[in-house]
């Protein structure tokens, strides 16, 4: 496990696109959450998640990311995500996630149509 993470914030049209690389733990996690709340504070309200499709999740980081997407339906906004390798995407299905945001095989597909 790689105790780095490398987050930044770009924007397409009017989503924000929040590029994780790197391990999300509870540790790192600090530093999705900080770029969430950044993109927040800015107005967004549609986000994207763009994992590296070498990113490892464990339970600390799932923790994160559901924190996120429940303050995320208190703001009214929108998350989707992408990179998620199958293992994870089964996962967020299993732990209900995917009631919240949902995942995209691309970053493309994720994009398209999000309204």
């Amino acid at each position: 496990m790689n105790k780095d993470i490398e987050v930044s914030i770009s924007n397409k049209n009017d989503v924000s696109i929040i590029a994780i690389k790197g391990d999300v733990t509870a540790n790192t996690g600090e530093a999705i959450e900080k770029a969430y709340h950044q993109v927040s504070q800015d107005g967004a309200k549609r986000i994207l998640l763009c994992f590296d499709k070498g990113s490892y999740i464990n339970s600390g980081g799932i923790a994160i990311l559901i924190g996120i997407a429940a303050e995320s339906r208190e703001n009214a906004q929108t998350i989707r995500m992408t990179g998620l390798s199958d293992h994870f995407k089964k996962i967020f299905h299993m732990m209900g996630l995917t009631k919240y945001t949902e995942i995209f095989p691309s970053e493309e597909s994720a994009l398209k149509d999000f309204h």
